[in-house]
Order: structure tokens, then C-alpha cells, then sequence
């Protein structure tokens, strides 16, 4: 643990200095030079007006004519940040700017920090409506739950591009993967499976959504007081409306006691919570994801230790890693592709059963039920399945085939390799 600690300072000390040395990890730069008078007049005055008047007859066109169908805007209020807490938009920016480069260094998309000083859902909302002309998709990130799920689907109602709030969708959507592909490799069925997740907030809501959506029939939540259980008078109004979907036995007591003949673990919530004799009492062959982060809820070593067979975690330096940097690239990347004015989800499943099957590609193990995060294949997989979906499910502004998808991903795939 002390080293873990050491290298853990290391880092900090190391991502200071080239913070400050960088000034920030983003920059713009123009696709041309506007070197000339020639140039100037084709690029800017006068020749800018001919696109303009294009779009003002057509908005359609903006697609065509400017950057927006490859841009995405990464919008945050600052009150979830990455395990921080409530830190604000300033001491935000850092995550946006990290956010925006995955963008741009997994799919080819620019995106676009934007840190927005209030924490009023109201006032958040409208800013986004605002922005909307500028963006063919929204990427809502850290922002604290409940008021998550009302933004989220509040701008989905009113907006016509993609909005799309990772920490509950692309969380939800690799353990979807993971859970498809463990469960699999130990010959269990989803529907069999009796699956506890561990934290009710924005992200545990929308993996058990998306778990019952996929077929899964047997969930409970916890929370930091235990069991959530319908009729309980504590809960939110997402997690109120959640009970209702789960927990059919009404089961009631602490993570310990629901966890006892349980098949799958997933955590989301804060390190330290599950002990060795916790998965000891789960079901055999149990699958652990422990994904809280730095500190998971139980070290994979020691839940190997306690009889787990297939183990998971939020950390990079452990095998079978539940990376969200494995979904959003892909997703936005068809998404924006065919003009999608929503994010289905049916698109959602299509996106897991994409990453489930790269990785069976290379022949499931116990370390390995997820692909690699630099796996540029989930990219394509990912971008073209969520394309034909919004094609087939009649959501795609700019229908597309499979192969039209693939194709784009491919080429984005070969500039990465240059």
C-alpha cells in the first residue's frame, strides 16, 4: 500500500508540472493557411457569405458547411467531479479538458469544455438549449444526482442532437459488456443471474436500468443504509421510481446481508465497503466489479482470495478495467455520423454488445472479459452499431449503412496509425 501511495503522489506531482508547463492539454488550429488575400477571401469576407446564406435556407447544411458535425460539446456545473465532489466549474476544467482529449485522441472528434457557473437545473438547462446551434452532440458530465437525471432529460426532450450523460450511460454501458461477456465465459445466464449493485445514485440507477432493459430479472440496489426497497420514504424520486423495477423479493438489510448466494457484484459507490468474507458469501463462480476509484470497494486480490472468478475495477494497473473511454468515443462517433437526434436504448445495447464482442474476438479469460482501453477496433465496433441502430430505429437525420459507418471508423482508424 505504501507503494501505491508513493507512486500515486508521483503521478500528482509529475500531471502538475505539465498542467502548468502546458497551460491546459487543448488547442485550436485552422485546417487551412490564411496567408494570402486569396485565401482570407474564401475563408472569411467575402466568401464566408455563401455558406451563410446556404445554412439560413437550409440549418441542415451547417453539417455540411462548418465543423458541427464533428463537434461535441463536454459540459459540466462542477458538482460530481471525478471523485472530488462539489470542487465547481473552475476547478472543473481540468476533467473537461482531459474529457475533450480522449475525445479527440479515441475518435477523431473535436469537443469542447465548457464549465458553466451555476448549479441552478434551470438556468443549466437553458444555457445548453443555447449552445445547441453550435454542436452535434452533448456530453453532459459530473453533474451531482438527482438534478442529473431532470437535466438529462429535460435537454433530450427539447433539443434535436444527441445528449448523452456518461457518468450514468457510459458506466451502465461497459459493465452491460463486462457482465455479458463474464457471465458467459462461466456459462450463467443473465436471466438466472442475481446481480447486487452498490451505490443508487446516477450511475448504479442507469446500469440497473440498462441491466433489466438487456433481460437481466433479478437486481437490487443498495445504498450506504442498505437494501433500496419500494415504499421506502428515504429515497429520491429516481431512486423511488428504480424500486419499483427491483428488488422483487423486498428484501430489506446491509450490503452484507443481500450480498449472501449472489452471483454478481457491481460497485459504485466508495473504497473499502466489501470484505473477503462478504464475496466468500456470495454464489459460486461470482463475478466482483469493484469500481470505485482510486480505492475500489474490495482489492481484486483479495476478492480472488475470497473465491470470486472473475474480477473487475475502475483502475487501469488491474486487469478486466470498466473504462467509460471504451463507450463515448464510439457512441458519439455514430451518433453524430448519422445526424441521430437522440442516444436510444436500443442504441445503449447496441454500443455493449459491440465491446462485448471485440473482446471475444481474442478468446475470453478470467483477466480478460474487457478489451483494452487502446483497443482502436471498440471505436469502429462501437461507432458503426450505434449508426445502424439509429438507422434502423428511424432516429438517423443522415441514414447509414453498417458499412458506410465502418468505413468512416476505418479511415479514422488508419490517420490514428500514421
Amino acid at each position: 500500500m505504501t507503494q501505491t501511495v508513493t507512486d500515486r503522489n508521483d503521478k500528482f506531482k509529475k500531471a502538475l508540472e505539465v498542467h502548468a508547463r502546458l497551460h491546459g492539454k487543448l488547442a485550436i488550429h485552422s485546417k487551412l493557411p490564411a496567408d494570402t488575400k486569396e485565401a482570407l477571401a474564401i475563408l472569411y469576407t467575402p466568401g464566408v457569405a455563401a455558406p451563410c446564406m446556404e445554412i439560413a435556407d437550409n440549418k441542415e447544411l451547417a453539417y455540411t458547411y462548418t465543423g458541427k458535425g464533428n463537434d461535441v460539446a463536454v459540459i459540466t456545473d462542477g458538482s460530481a467531479v471525478l471523485g472530488l465532489g462539489n470542487i465547481g466549474p473552475d476547478a472543473a476544467m481540468p476533467v473537461m479538458e482531459g474529457k475533450s482529449l480522449l475525445f479527440s485522441e479515441f475518435a477523431g472528434i473535436n469537443a469542447v469544455p465548457l464549465c458553466v457557473d451555476t448549479q441552478d437545473v434551470d438556468e443549466f438547462v437553458r444555457f445548453v438549449q443555447l449552445c445547441g446551434p453550435s454542436f452535434g452532440g452533448i456530453n453532459l458530465e459530473d453533474i451531482s444526482s438527482p438534478r442529473c437525471f431532470e437535466i438529462e432529460k429535460r435537454l433530450r426532450e427539447t433539443m434535436n442532437i444527441p445528449v448523452f450523460h456518461d457518468d450514468q450511460h457510459g458506466t451502465a454501458i461497459i459493465v452491460l459488456a463486462g457482465v455479458i461477456n463474464a457471465l458467459a465465459y462461466l456459462g450463467k445466464s443473465e436471466k438466472e443471474a442475481q446481480v447486487v449493485i452498490n451505490g443508487a445514485g446516477a450511475a448504479g440507477i442507469s446500469i440497473a436500468t440498462l441491466l433489466l432493459e438487456y433481460g437481466f430479472e433479478d437486481i437490487t440496489l443498495c445504498d450506504i443504509h442498505g437494501a433500496v426497497w419500494e415504499g421506502d420514504e428515504r429515497l429520491n424520486p429516481a431512486q423511488a421510481a428504480m424500486a419499483k423495477r427491483t428488488n422483487r423479493r423486498r428484501d430489506k438489510g446491509s450490503l452484507a446481508d443481500i450480498l449472501v448466494g449472489k452471483d454478481v457484484f457491481i460497485g459504485v459507490s466508495r473504497g473499502g465497503l466489501v470484505t473477503k468474507e462478504m464475496i466468500a458469501s456470495m454464489a459460486d463462480d461470482n463475478i466482483v466489479f469493484a469500481m470505485a476509484n482510486p480505492i475500489p470497494e474490495i482489492y481484486p486480490h483479495e476478492a480472488k482470495e475470497a473465491g470470486a472468478s472473475i474480477v473487475g475495477s475502475g483502475r487501469s494497473d488491474f486487469p478486466n478495467q470498466v473504462n467509460n473511454v471504451l463507450v463515448f468515443p464510439g457512441i458519439f462517433r455514430g451518433a453524430i455520423d448519422c445526424h441521430a437526434s437522440d442516444i436510444s436504448e436500443g442504441m445503449k445495447l447496441a454500443a455493449a454488445r459491440a465491446i462485448a464482442s471485440v473482446a471475444r474476438q481474442e478468446g475470453l479469460r478470467e483477466d480478460y472479459i474487457l478489451p483494452d482501453a487502446f483497443d482502436h477496433r471498440v471505436t469502429i465496433a462501437v461507432a458503426a452499431a450505434v449508426a445502424a441502430c439509429a438507422t434502423k430505429e428511424g432516429i438517423a437525420g443522415k441514414p447509414m449503412t453498417y458499412e458506410e459507418e465502418a468505413a468512416l471508423a476505418d479511415s479514422f482508424l488508419q490517420a490514428s496509425e500514421r
